[in-house]
Formats: structure tokens, sequence, C-alpha cells
């Protein structure tokens, strides 16, 4: 029998144990059997909490946008309510340690791929995107008409989208202070309007 409080403990072990497996191996590589050995249980218990690999990688991608959401939200908490302010905690977010480290840039790689082909795994990327966009848009729409705000905010989402590709795809680490001075400079032009 289990011990009582274990579950959220092991799930969040299995979801670690998955990110090092794919920053290690690859999505395709990284087996139920190289993700168990990692987490040093049985690939039982992960049909036990996640059904299979599919149900295990879902788990992981809700771990990821959750620990995007708290690194938004703690950077807006953190800032005063100006737009331009707020677009720049959004951006600080979207380029926190929880985002930009080899594992989870490795997986978020490996899940906008097979999002393409997984109906689940899809939704799960298309509100992230229009969380992104909104979020942009409402702060874009305090200083600009409805139009210029949706093209403010399509132009940040694809510049921050952008810029952390072509960070995960680099074999050099991202460079943050440049990457946020660059998205500073495209919102201080939007909102020079």
């Amino acid at each position: 029998m289990p011990k009582v409080g274990m579950q959220p403990i092991r799930r969040q072990q299995l979801i670690d144990a998955t990110l090092e497996a794919i920053n290690e191996l690859g999505l395709a590589e990284a087996s139920i059997s190289q993700i168990a050995k990692r987490a040093g249980v049985s690939t039982g218990i992960i049909s036990h909490y996640f059904k299979d690999k599919h149900g295990l990688i879902f788990a992981t991608m809700q771990y990821l946008l959750a620990q995007l959401e708290t690194a938004v939200a703690q950077a807006l908490s953190q800032t005063e309510a100006s737009p331009k302010a707020r677009l720049m905690a959004i951006v600080r977010g979207n380029f926190s340690p929880s985002q930009i480290n080899q594992a989870a840039m490795k997986t978020w790689l490996a899940f906008w791929s097979v999002s393409l082909y997984q109906p689940d795994l899809h939704e799960l990327q298309q509100v992230n995107e229009q969380w992104l966009y909104s979020s942009l848009k409402h702060e874009f729409c305090k200083c600009l008409d409805e139009k210029q705000a949706e093209d403010a905010a399509l132009g940040l989402a694809a510049l921050i989208d952008g810029f952390w590709l072509r960070g995960a795809l680099s074999q050099t680490p991202l460079m943050i202070d440049e990457t946020i001075r660059i998205c500073e400079q495209y919102i201080d032009h939007k909102l020079a309007y």
C-alpha cells in the first residue's frame, strides 16, 4: 500500500526524470524504462501515475506551463502598474531560469514538434500561445487602439518565441540581457505611436 502523501512527490520525481531523459536522449529515445531508471522506480509506477509515456509527457508539459505562469506572475507582482513595466515583466517571465535551462528548452522543442500530431498536446500549445498573446494585447490596449495593440502583441510574441527558439537551437547559452534589451526596444517603439 502506498504511503499517504507520496503521490505528489512521486509524480514530481517522474516529471524531473522525464526532463532529464529528454535533455540527455531526446524525446524518441527517452523510453519509459529510461525514465523509470533515472527516477529510481519500476516502470509500473509510471503506468500507475500516468498510464503511459504520452500521459507522462502531457504532465511534464503541464508542469513547464505552470512554471512559466508562475514566473510571469511573480515578475508582474514585483513591477509597477505601467503598461511598459508589465510588458517587460511578461518578457522576463518567459526568459526565466525555469524556461531557459537546457532540460526545459529541449523538452519544449520536443513538445512543439509532437503537438502538431497529438490533439491534447496541440490544445496545450494553443492555450499557451493564446495566453501569451492575450496578456500582451491587454497591456498594449492600455496605450494603443485595438488594431495597433493586436499587431504589437503579435510582434512581441513572435520576438519572444523567436529568441527563445534561436536560443534553444544554439550551441551557446541564450544571451538574456541582449534578448530583453531588444524586446524593450520593440515595446518602446510600439508604445511611441
